[in-house]
């Protein structure tokens, strides 16, 4: 017992120091998941989901609005990573970008690049630079492997969990269910979901700097999340404490002191903040 307390301790820090940097916010992140194998799992899904016969992908003049706005944002996450020193990290992107018919108010951006659009949020985004503001965010989240971080943590988290359940085996079964079920909301509320809500922050952060430097007002952002915002007004929403997102105005506070930084990479060419 002793021998693989001892071993699990050792992975767990090992872990804790498989550390990264995210571009442009410069924040330390915990990254021992293969980002490579999790860009391949990524095209599988996408390239299944695009053939199932219940996915309708859409031709129409938003599918080709879809395109242009993500190819140019795109472009000018690569010549930012290219300049910056983070060339590696996009090596395997393969970026695509489809519009998808559903009414569902949403969209994504899997590890490798691969976009996809709902139809619904359209009516939320109005125009072009509103849909830019969420293919910059969800293409912020694609960029800082959020993914690799939240299944790092996540694994890490477990492994604490089952160090722990090792450390207490010599309890009752009432006291090793208390105690779990204690570790499991603490790890939760105060470790898994804070890092849900930074990513969120963070791939605000990124996503007004991306849709800048390809052209777009990044001021926009604000009245794009004011109508998400209004959206979602009257559903029932955790407290922004036990929630994976930040609370509405927490988002659009930190969005409205991220803009001056935001706009001074309008149409960079370098990939650089000008003035």
């Amino acid at each position: 017992m002793k021998k693989l307390t001892l071993l699990g301790i050792a992975a767990v820090v090992s872990m804790t120091y498989a550390c990264s940097t995210v571009p442009l916010s410069g924040r330390n992140r915990i990254s021992f998941v293969n980002e490579s194998e999790m860009q391949t799992a990524a095209a599988q899904s996408y390239t299944t989901l695009l053939k199932d016969p219940k996915t309708k992908i859409l031709n129409n003049a938003d599918a080709v609005r879809v395109k242009r706005i993500g190819e140019k944002i795109a472009s000018a996450v690569t010549k930012y990573m290219n300049a910056n020193g983070y060339a590696a990290q996009i090596q395997g992107f393969r970026w695509e970008f489809n519009l998808i018919d559903s009414k569902e108010v949403n969209a994504w951006c899997m590890p490798g690049g691969k976009v996809a659009v709902y139809s619904g949020i359209l009516p939320v985004t109005r125009d072009d630079a509103g849909l830019a503001t969420v293919m910059g965010h969800e293409i912020a989240h694609a960029i800082a492997q959020h993914s690799s971080e939240r299944a790092s943590k996540a694994a890490l988290a477990q492994g604490v969990g089952g160090l722990l359940g090792a450390a207490t085996g010599n309890q009752s079964e009432a006291t090793q269910a208390a105690i779990s079920k204690i570790y499991g909301v603490g790890a939760q509320g105060f470790y898994l979901l804070p890092n849900s809500r930074t990513q969120e922050l963070e791939a605000d952060h990124l996503g007004l700097i991306f849709m800048s430097m390809a052209g777009y007002d990044p001021s926009n952002a604000v009245s794009f999340w004011q109508r998400m915002a209004a959206v979602s007004q009257g559903s029932q929403k955790p407290a922004e404490f036990l929630s994976t997102h930040p609370a509405d105005a927490t988002r659009i506070a930190q969005i409205q002191r991220d803009l001056p930084e935001a706009k001074r990479y309008f149409n960079s060419p370098t990939g650089k903040p000008q003035r």
